[in-house]
């Protein structure tokens, strides 16, 4: 399913309108209406608003072949986390971080909770070294 038809069936079983969607992302009844035409897909910042009020994880919204519409729903937390914490590029960071480490579990026997656990490990680690630099560093500039 396309990202498109998965914003308007998300949105139709929560009964929701799509100005009340609009106004639960932050974004326009316009944007909204792009988004389900298919016409223009949100920026991270946006998708991960967009996933929550549809209560759904990015990767379902993103990945076409994904069916499952809680699939890495923790991996949004974290993102998020990382995002109100420090900045986009910390979130955009923390996404790479959490990608790049998901290929530690192809194939593996680890059920969910333990891939949780690991996960929000090293996005502690993660968070607790970027306050360590900003302290010592100064935040940076954007």
């Amino acid at each position: 399913m396309k990202f498109a038809d998965k914003v308007k069936s998300a949105r139709a079983e929560l009964g929701l309108t799509q100005t009340e969607l609009g106004d639960k992302v932050g974004v326009s009844l316009r944007t909204i209406l792009s988004y389900e035409k298919g016409e223009k897909k949100p920026r991270s910042s946006n998708l991960l608003r967009l996933a929550s009020a549809l209560n759904v994880s990015t990767r379902f919204l993103t990945d076409d072949s994904c069916e499952d519409p809680m699939a890495d729903i923790s991996k949004d937390g974290y993102i998020s986390q990382a995002r109100e914490k420090h900045s986009g590029i910390s979130a955009s960071d923390a996404e790479e971080l959490l990608n790049n480490n998901r290929a530690l579990f192809a194939g593996g026997e680890l059920d969910q909770e333990a891939k949780d656990a690991f996960f929000e490990a090293v996005m502690r680690a993660y968070i607790a070294c970027k306050d360590e630099s900003e302290k010592r560093y100064g935040k940076k500039k954007q």
